[in-house]
């Protein structure tokens, strides 16, 4: 298996596939309600199966071309991951995501981990737009858009149901152009 450093901490990225099921289940049981709270992942990963099949899902992605998990793993431990949940290369576009268990909260983590996911998808991938959707209400999730050097374009008010409450969701952005000139000026955060 091969990761990639995130750092001094031990922090790593590495790809997740269907054969780490299990460990991807205890990740998702240990963050249950936390992740649960804004992600409807918790709700589809219940049991080993399941897992494997959102696994495998991701794994059909990347070998279609069109989106991509990696985890992230501290002290060897897998604590969260990071997604493109659409990758479309002949329009130039991208969604990312994230999610963290609780215990790896604060440790700027998903930041380092998504500026490697939204890097990769600009200079391999030659993605154009890569966007970040995100509950309102999630100021966590917001302060990594804001550190990725994102937009906010719109607020979708009320747009996605969850869990019997409908959540209005930001749709921030960071465009290939921008994303360049901030590396090249040393303000990427």
């Amino acid at each position: 298996m091969y990761a990639r450093s995130l750092g001094d901490d031990g922090a790593e990225l590495c790809p997740l596939e269907p054969w780490q099921a299990d460990e991807f289940l205890a990740h998702v049981d240990r963050g249950r309600e936390f992740i649960g709270a804004r992600n409807g992942l918790p709700d589809v990963v219940t049991d080993l199966e399941s897992s494997r099949a959102f696994l495998r899902t991701y794994a059909e992605r990347a070998a279609a071309d069109t989106g991509r998990i990696h985890g992230i793993r501290l002290g060897g431990a897998l604590v969260g991951a990071v997604v493109l949940r659409t990758l479309d290369t002949a329009n130039g576009t991208a969604e990312a995501g994230c999610w963290l268990e609780p215990a790896a909260t604060g440790r700027g983590l998903v930041t380092r981990a998504a500026r490697v996911l939204v890097d990769w998808a600009i200079e391999v991938r030659g993605i154009h737009r890569v966007e970040w959707v995100v509950s309102s209400d999630n100021a966590p999730s917001i302060a990594v858009a804001r550190r990725l050097g994102m937009t906010r374009d719109a607020v979708l008010r009320e747009s996605h149901p969850h869990r019997g409450r409908r959540h209005d969701e930001e749709v921030w952005s960071v465009l290939a152009p921008d994303w360049r000139a901030a590396k090249a000026a040393g303000t990427a955060d």
